[in-house]
């Protein structure tokens, strides 16, 4: 019997969490794409006048367009500044400093334990001396920059762990190749797995980001969700949907080009190997 639940118990887990997160997704999306009043949609109507008209309002919006296109300026440039600081200083610590990485992990996280608006309320107490920065939609780049390092410093990390780096650079150096040639040519290729890791959970987090955009009055894509919805509430929340999907859509692609060709030699010698 304990045996049983050992074995039932990692399911039973992701059972409870899968039903705690889908319910209230799966409600919004009746919400939005289910023409029933609010008080009609119980389970006997779930296959009811469902439509998906609703999905064009918002692209009518004005804003749509521009907020759309400004969060993904900033999700360009974030990743790019993200990648430009990580991966020399991940680099410069693996060599150089190596006791330093436990230092440096710690610094990562407190983006993550320290919440959003505490960050905000520092941005705040500075904006008066600072207009000339915070008044420029892109002044968003660094302070998202410093929200996605949890995710973006370890991703760059485990990829260095993985490689052979001090042997890479030495051999590299040895034959005349100058520090940025290193980098550029021998290390940055070994790195692409965790380089597009990296990049897309950057354009995760700023394509999602809506505390630090809405106080600072940034129409970026979520505060024009957010201000949609008052206005247009069932197009509001097909419109979140959607964003969701398409965050859902950038995972998966992010696990089709992490899949490594040796993993993928594997299976076919696995295959290979079953058919024989």
């Amino acid at each position: 019997m304990r045996n049983l639940l050992g074995k039932s118990g990692p399911k039973i887990v992701i059972l409870v969490t899968s039903v705690f997160f889908l319910l209230p997704l799966l409600a919004m999306t009746r919400f939005a794409f289910q023409n029933v009043g609010v008080f009609d949609l119980s389970w006997s109507k779930a296959f009811d006048k469902w439509t998906f008209d609703i999905v064009s309002k918002p692209f009518e919006d004005q804003y749509f367009t521009d907020s759309l296109y400004l969060s993904f300026k900033i999700a360009i440039g974030t990743a790019a500044l993200t990648l430009g600081l990580l991966i020399p200083t991940a680099i410069w610590v693996h060599l150089r400093v190596p006791k330093a990485r436990v230092l440096i992990e710690f610094m990562t996280v407190l983006p993550y334990v320290i919440p959003a608006i505490a960050l905000v309320a520092g941005i705040v107490v500075i904006k008066p001396h600072a207009r000339w920065f915070l008044n420029s939609d892109l002044s968003l780049i660094p302070f998202y920059t410093v929200l996605a390092l949890p995710f973006t410093y370890r991703a760059i990390d485990s990829g260095l762990r993985a490689l052979e780096l001090r042997t890479l650079v030495d051999a590299s150096r040895n034959l005349g190749a100058g520090w940025i040639r290193t980098m550029l040519k021998v290390i940055v290729p070994n790195l692409r797995s965790a380089i597009i890791s990296a990049t897309f959970l950057t354009v995760a987090v700023a394509l999602g980001e809506f505390t630090i955009a809405n106080v600072l009055l940034k129409r970026t894509f979520p505060p024009f969700i957010n201000e949609y919805r008052m206005r247009e509430p069932r197009a509001g929340y097909a419109l979140a949907v959607l964003s969701l999907l398409f965050t859902i859509f950038i995972f998966g692609l992010l696990s089709v080009a992490l899949r490594s060709p040796s993993a993928k030699s594997h299976q076919n010698s696995t295959k290979s190997r079953e058919m024989s």
